[in-house]
């Protein structure tokens, strides 16, 4: 367990938050430090066909160790932290034998990680867990999938009586700010299908997504003297607040769940002459968001009728859901499926209100779940992960390596 615990701490206490702001790849440098970092380590392992590119995209190889025909499957994490919330300076702390009680995370600032509002927590009571010291985000987020995917294949190079196919791995840039596949080559990584290493909670399975866009809404105004405005100001705030009001007043991000789609305005600023809403559509259903999108061009053009064209709508698709993808190779779900009950837990299968690298790359022909990475609570102060679900994570890695190759004919000392 310890190797794991320093070799997640080595991670996560290395900046690596990407800048939505920037047109660069990486979008910031120093997420150089973390990709040249992983580059050793991993020639160190014993990995082959190590290498970075212009770009930032560590791959590696673990070649086969049987002469069966099996597939070339990979395993993908991101290098970057979110911009959300700070990512500088991260202090984790080891809580050994949870009690189930409150942790406290900054006492001047009595910031508290409590099981009364986390109830996920008193899923991990008598474990141990790595939490922020409450004044900034932790980075399981995706560095719990790092590490688990860099000790699993530490752990199958130092046993050669599992049996496997070609492996190869993957560990992008700029994933929180919707670019982790942008510049991803396909082509080079070479495998059949890969797996990201990006989910919450241990035994989550995922490959439905949201299909997504972003909005953003420009309203121009027209300042005049308050004293003398009747019939000539237009306050583009005003206009704001009425486009923002006509969404459902349901569909937004705190009032669904599941599969129910949303509106979600994020950011607003502005004055009289001009104000900007910047937000996100989300949607599983391809028709419904299609129909979301649509309204919004509705209700721009409603406006722009009483108010005199004052409203420019741009909206630009992000991704969409990788079902359609990964239903018509779904053995690649069942894999995972056996995988995760050879190691003693129950998958739960769920759509992701949110999407990963692997919903884009699924397009690009790379056909890619999503599996549990163990962490809790992303982007933000009260994020914590298990270090045992980190171990069953590793566990699963192996296993999916082994069953994959079970399935083309290829078997393993241990079980023999």
């Amino acid at each position: 367990m310890q190797n794991i615990i320093d070799r997640f701490i080595s991670y996560v206490t290395i900046d690596t938050q990407s800048d939505p702001k920037s047109d660069a790849t990486p979008s910031t440098a120093k997420q150089w430090i973390l990709a040249n970092r992983l580059v050793e380590e991993l020639k160190d392992i014993g990995m082959q066909d190590v290498s970075v590119d212009e770009h930032g995209y560590v791959m590696a190889t673990l070649p086969a160790n049987t002469d069966e025909e099996v597939p070339v499957i990979g395993f993908i994490s991101h290098m970057d932290t979110s911009p959300d919330f700070n990512g500088t300076n991260v202090k984790p702390r080891i809580i050994e034998k949870y009690n189930g009680k409150d942790i406290v995370l900054h006492e001047k600032e009595n910031i508290i990680l409590s099981p009364r509002y986390f109830e996920d927590l008193l899923l991990y009571k008598g474990q141990t867990l790595i939490v922020t010291d409450g004044t900034s985000l932790l980075g399981a987020d995706d560095k719990a999938g790092i590490t688990e995917i860099v000790t699993a294949m530490e752990y199958l190079i130092g046993h050669p009586e599992i049996k496997h196919g070609k492996i190869r791995i993957a560990f992008t840039p700029d994933e929180e700010i919707g670019r982790g596949a942008a510049k991803f080559n396909v082509e080079k990584f070479g495998a059949e299908w890969a797996y990201t290493m990006d989910g919450s909670q241990i035994g989550e399975l995922e490959y439905e997504n949201f299909n997504a866009a972003g909005v953003t809404v420009t309203i121009k105004g027209k300042s005049v003297h308050p004293g003398y405005a009747k019939g000539k100001m237009v306050n583009s705030m005003v206009i704001a607040n009425k486009f923002a009001n006509m969404l459902p007043p349901r569909e937004t991000p705190q009032q669904t769940e599941g599969t129910e789609g949303f509106f979600h305005f994020s950011h607003i600023t502005g004055d009289v002459e001009k104000t900007v809403l910047e937000g996100i559509v989300r949607d599983h259903d391809f028709d419904k968001f299609e129909a979301r999108k649509e309204l919004l061009q509705k209700i721009t053009n409603e406006l722009n009728f009483k108010h005199g064209h004052v409203i420019s709508l741009e909206i630009k698709d992000q991704y969409y859901n990788m079902k359609e993808k990964i239903e018509p190779v779904f053995h690649i779900v069942e894999i995972a499926e056996e995988a995760m009950r050879d190691a003693g837990i129950e998958p739960l299968i769920k759509p992701i209100r949110g999407g990963t690298d692997g919903s884009q790359l699924s397009y690009m022909g790379l056909p890619c779940p999503n599996i549990f990475a163990g962490g809790h609570n992303f982007h933000g102060k009260y994020e914590y992960i298990p270090v045992e679900s980190m171990q069953k994570a590793i566990e699963v890695i192996v296993k999916i390596a082994r069953r994959t190759a079970e399935r083309y004919g290829a078997s393993s000392a241990e079980n023999n």
